[in-house]
């Protein structure tokens, strides 16, 4: 295994102490958790803002790591013992130098507390301009080891379809905007409806995320999704697991 990249070589460091917060993810199929997601906060439960305003090119490095390992530390203690709930972790691409060295320290933390590589699921969203082919070595990478993919905030990204057509995750989150009042709005259904479908065609599992009411949640099991995360479900709970 490579060590010794760029983001290694980097020694500032990340200058703030932070937690995670953890929001479920519902399978409606079964009707049980399928996983929660980890989310930044303060140490005192502070919005994530308070933390990610401090992110700079200089310590995302840093910043994405320590994501990854308190992610997974707070997770081996708090999801139930002999569970199989998995855990999604947002990961910067613009942070991993070499997947291979990058991913080093994610696998030995989770060896070290006991938590299954196979049960995280590493998400990304496509909020910046991205280099395709980097992305697609580190989704390859983290196949290859075990890891499940998730596309994050799906239909409000730089690559969407493109990237799609190059490399099928496991899982595409579709973004909240699509989601929001869908029971009333006949375009959002439409766009819904045929996103779904693709997916299904090529065989990736769809993730409604930002589901708020009961009217949205019934209009999309309708229309034959069965994985939501939203407020409608459950809030993200700060050091702790919400349902």
């Amino acid at each position: 295994m490579q060590t010794g990249c760029q983001g290694c070589r980097r020694d500032s460091g990340f200058p703030l102490a932070f937690s995670m917060a953890f929001q479920p993810i519902v399978d409606t199929r079964s009707g049980t958790i399928f996983g929660h997601e980890a989310l930044v906060r303060g140490t005192a439960g502070e919005g994530a803002g308070s933390i990610l305003s401090k992110v700079d090119a200089d310590n995302r490095y840093w910043f994405d790591q320590q994501c990854r390992v308190k992610a997974i530390e707070l997770a081996s203690r708090l999801f139930p013992a002999g569970g199989d709930a998995k855990l999604s972790i947002n990961f910067l691409p613009n942070a991993v130098y070499e997947p291979r060295a990058c991913i080093r320290q994610t696998l030995e933390t989770a060896e070290r507390v006991g938590f299954p590589p196979e049960a995280i699921i590493f998400e990304f969203t496509e909020n910046e301009p991205l280099d395709t082919a980097h992305l697609l070595r580190i989704l390859t990478t983290y196949r290859e080891i075990g890891f499940k993919t998730a596309i994050d905030d799906f239909g409000a990204g730089y690559a969407g379809l493109s990237l799609l057509a190059k490399f099928q995750p496991d899982i595409v989150k579709l973004d909240m905007d699509l989601i929001r009042a869908i029971d009333t709005n006949p375009a959002r259904r439409a766009i819904v409806a045929h996103t779904l479908a693709m997916l299904a065609d090529l065989g990736i599992t769809a993730l409604c995320e930002g589901v708020e009411t009961e009217a949205e949640f019934d209009t999309l099991r309708e229309m034959g999704a069965y994985l939501f995360q939203g407020y409608y479900f459950g809030k993200p709970v700060f050091e702790g697991v919400g349902l």
